[in-house]
């Protein structure tokens, strides 16, 4: 099997929600045989499950992720190059490319491009491999990019990079010394900018589109647990595995 498809069968599987149908099937099988191991299945199950819904404590987990970086605002410098990483999208015939770009990718490129009119003197680089698309998500990009008005001769390709490391040893040669601006979302960017570092760019980052947006108002509602503060729980997660991997790789 290939090594990458591999490693994303195994981070699916110990995402959140894996693990809490895991555990629910454990209590199924067990009702009876084993009473005992299906209450504690079922109890860590809706234990867990309550604790990757419930908003501030999802919230304050991917603040920890998030904060560590400010809005960027203008360089003091002119800047070389604006390297937006790769995300995720999906080729449907009729769509336009800023249609086809999921939320992640689309929230990168908006950034870029909000940087771009700052600093129009800067090259783009979009990065990305196509993982079972017709196009890369380089090139998707790079489409998206010039219908929201880029210069197409303004915007360099990296197709080929299947990680975050991948896109750092690719494109490091091509920008080291140079003022860099590196864009991707917020809770990947501490990851992101360690490779970088590692492999010799020190970019100034550029976080897009922070999960945790708070202006200290709250409502009842912000205590009941909530589905889409599980997706954002499995996001910290995934970056959190992906720092462990990225510190034993050192």
């Amino acid at each position: 099997m290939d090594l990458f498809l591999l490693k994303k069968i195994i981070s699916l599987m110990i995402m959140p929600l894996s693990i809490i149908i895991l555990l629910l099937i454990i209590a199924i099988i067990f009702y009876r045989l084993k009473p005992k191991l299906s209450f504690w299945a079922l109890f860590t199950a809706t234990t867990l499950l309550f604790l990757s819904t419930f908003p501030p404590l999802s919230d304050n987990i991917m603040a920890a992720l998030e904060d560590n970086y400010p809005a960027f605002t203008r360089s003091n410098q002119p800047v070389d190059y604006i390297i937006i990483l790769g995300g995720v999208h999906t080729s449907v015939q009729g769509l336009p490319a800023t249609s086809e770009l999921k939320s992640s990718s689309l929230e990168r490129l908006v950034e870029a491009v909000r940087i771009y009119r700052l600093h129009p003197e800067a090259q783009i680089i979009t990065s990305g491999f196509a993982d079972g698309d017709v196009s890369s998500n380089a090139e998707k990009v790079k489409q998206a990019a010039i219908l929201l008005g880029l210069p197409k001769n303004k915007i360099l390709t990296e197709n080929f990079p299947q990680n975050t490391e991948e896109e750092a040893q690719l494109i490091a040669p091509r920008v080291l010394n140079k003022n860099v601006v590196l864009v991707t979302s917020a809770n990947h960017l501490p990851r992101a900018m360690a490779y970088f570092q590692r492999y010799g760019v020190n970019a100034i980052p550029a976080p897009a589109s922070p999960w945790v947006k708070s202006n200290g108002l709250t409502s009842w509602a912000y205590y009941v647990p909530n589905a889409k503060k599980l997706q954002q729980t499995t996001t910290v997660w995934y970056e959190a595995l992906g720092r462990i991997v990225q510190w034993f790789n050192r």
